[in-house]
């Protein structure tokens, strides 16, 4: 097999491990858990690799750099960077390696499948892929189907329709970026009648598939897009019939949609709902305002707005919760990555676009011979700019860009739309020649060794991670069914139940174990540990004092790996609280109001810590402030509450 021909299977490799990542990611709830995302890791190591061997096979393989390319390779070196300088090494390791990730991908599909049959190949996969997962939506919506898959459905999304994805918003994203694709590929693309079919199919089943998500943002957003497109095709003059037909059924099938969910009751509880729960989101940007204005220049680090966010809750029952990212990806680039990260994000997104409006007229057919000189690639490149033009507006309301299935989808449109470019200029092309190698060589090396080590790592740890939450599932599981045998069914019933939970948390304990051996630097890891023997300890048994020591253990390590979790603070001052170390452990409770001024269970367990003190009235106080600000499930809070009534009475009680 001669060079040539070596360098033609290289290419089919590559194209064929990027499909693999273009079809899994979607499908697997949006790679959005660790399990799901570390074979994403993994195929991108294989695309690398193949491209490594591409470059030394081919002396002559030539490199495709239009100025984006600066800007996203100033990008990943920054996240390197940031991730060196970071307060929870765990957590900034995790947001660079999908930064490096997206950058490598992007970088192999600009370089490795700009030909126009692979660029088709690409187009066609994720279009027919979209109205799949639509259609898919789309049943679960007409069913109230409870399940993704396998998996129950979160109960505030359970009304709409989310495909694969876990949150019926991402959904949303995932097809806002196919649906002007899919449009342009069956109004301007260069296809046999029965594709031209089979395309316009697809974009109805995506158009249906974005409705029934019921993504107030990823309505508007979507309908922005197209409202630009159809304006550019009207201008057209040979595609203005197309387009005015392409636009008035699209209009038709959204208005018999929306109607239904305006007037059928069950569909209208839907809007309800989601108004309900996405309205929660503007609560978020005051706090993560206030967190940029405190790290302006840097940020507080990749992937910490959620780990730092407790110290900046608003004092209201809606923000007991977790929040995970800020709902809007130019807030959130902001609070995670600084003035400097979101300069160097905005830069490629301006380069990018700037480009497409240079390359317009390179790669746009001409108006005579309509059926002679019909191509794909305005087909691409009108689409590919509509859909991420509709990501960029969608992430103003919600964090599409965080979502890896969306993120790939995301750097896929922009390197098929940037690989059009070298139709503008030939300066962009760049053959990789001595001393050209030395550089690439070692860069494209570095990424693959560093990316296949993490890889490596990663695996077990989130293995063992996914193990523990599911054990951790059926012990919630099994604790309930004792609850409700407690007062409905018989006493040994109980006890059976009982016992089971007790076999779910060894065996949690011990997948928790696993994945801190995996990875010592998971802080959540030596937490769960920490707990583990905290409850043991709490049994009474006699030896309940080294049991809470090496609770304490374990908890410092969480501490030293994430000074900003509260709970760990708290636990370590329980712990000290238990052994009767009661002056030690004030400290830890106030380290943690400090760090969770405003959550209420870290006022519920403040609250616990003056009760072991006898020190009723102060108890009292961070009781209620707790249950006052969540009412609903807060059983520290309202348990403690009767103790200390119960022992103001006793002292009040004359004798």
């Amino acid at each position: 097999m001669d060079r040539e021909q070596l360098d033609h299977w290289c290419e089919r490799g590559i194209l064929g491990l990027t499909l693999a990542v273009l079809i899994f990611s979607p499908l697997a709830f949006g790679a959005v858990r660790g399990q799901e995302f570390v074979v994403v890791q993994w195929l991108t190591v294989g695309i690398l690799l193949v491209w490594y061997v591409r470059f030394w096979v081919n002396p002559k393989h030539r490199l495709l750099w239009p100025p984006v390319c600066w800007a996203v390779l100033a990008f990943m070196g920054y996240a390197v960077g940031r991730y060196a300088t970071a307060d929870i090494e765990y957590v900034a390791r995790q947001e660079m390696i999908q930064v490096l990730i997206y950058g490598c991908l992007f970088y192999a599909i600009l370089n490795n499948l700009h030909r126009q049959e692979t660029t088709q190949i690409l187009g066609l996969t994720v279009v027919f892929l979209g109205a799949f997962v639509a259609l898919y939506a789309v049943y679960q919506f007409l069913s109230s189907s409870e399940h993704i898959w396998h998996l129950a459905k979160p109960n505030a999304y359970r009304k709409r329709g989310s495909g694969p994805f876990i949150c019926p918003n991402h959904l949303a994203g995932y097809l806002e970026m196919l649906l002007p694709l899919a449009v342009t590929y069956t109004l301007t693309g260069r296809f046999s009648y029965l594709m031209k079919v089979l395309l316009a199919y697809a974009s109805l089943a995506i158009f249906a598939g974005m409705v029934v998500t019921v993504s107030r943002g990823g309505w508007v957003a979507c309908a922005a897009s197209l409202i630009v497109l159809f304006v550019w095709l009207v201008r057209q003059r040979d595609y203005r019939l197309q387009a005015l037909l392409g636009m008035g059924t699209l209009v038709a099938l959204g208005a018999v949609l929306l109607f239904n969910l305006q007037f059928s009751h069950k569909r209208f509880e839907a809007l309800k709902l989601a108004s309900a729960t996405e309205d929660v989101r503007f609560l978020l940007w005051q706090p993560a305002i206030q967190m940029w204005r405190d790290h302006p220049w840097w940020g507080v680090g990749p992937g910490h707005f959620d780990h730092r966010f407790s110290q900046y809750r608003a004092e209201t029952f809606d923000l007991q919760f977790r929040p995970e990212r800020t709902h809007n990806d130019y807030l959130n680039t902001l609070v995670d990555w600084g003035l400097v990260g979101a300069a160097l994000v905005a830069a490629a997104w301006l380069l990018f676009y700037w480009n497409v409006f240079r390359s317009w007229k390179y790669v746009q057919r001409t108006h005579n011979d309509f059926a002679a000189k019909r191509s794909n690639k305005t087909s691409v490149v009108v689409g590919g700019a509509a859909g991420l033009l509709a990501l960029l507006l969608h992430s103003f309301v919600d964090f599409n860009m965080h979502i890896p299935a969306n993120a790939i989808l995301a750097v896929t449109l922009m390197a098929l739309v940037s690989g059009h470019f070298r139709f503008a200029t030939e300066r962009y092309w760049h053959t990789v020649r001595w001393p050209l190698r030395i550089p690439v060589n070692l860069v494209l090396g570095a990424a693959l060794i560093y990316l296949t080590i993490e890889s490596w790592r990663r695996g077990p740890d989130a293995f063992w991670q996914a193990q523990a939450k599911a054990f951790a599932a059926r012990k919630s599981q099994a604790l309930d069914k004792a609850t409700w045998s407690a007062t409905n069914g018989p006493v040994t019933a109980e006890r059976e139940w009982r016992q089971q939970a007790a076999d779910f948390a060894l065996k949690e304990a011990a997948a928790w174990g696993k994945a801190y051996a995996a990875d010592p630097a998971n802080a959540e890891a030596a937490y769960q540990m920490g707990e583990a023997l905290w409850v043991q300890s709490l049994q009474g048994q006699e030896d309940y004092q080294k049991l809470a020591a090496k609770a304490m253990e374990w908890f410092r390590r969480s501490m030293d790996l994430n000074p900003y979790a509260p709970m760990s603070w708290v636990r370590y001052g329980q712990c000290l609280d238990w052994i009767g170390q009661h002056d030690e452990a004030e400290k830890y409770f106030k380290k943690a109001l400090a760090l969770d001024p405003y959550g209420y269970n870290t006022l519920a367990h403040v609250g616990w810590h003056y009760v072991q003190v006898e020190d009723y009235v102060t108890a009292e106080r961070w009781l209620n402030m707790s249950y006052r600000l969540f009412p609903t499930n807060n059983p520290v809070a309202l348990s403690y509450l009767k103790i200390v009534q119960e022992r103001m009475a006793e002292k009040l009680a004359p004798k």
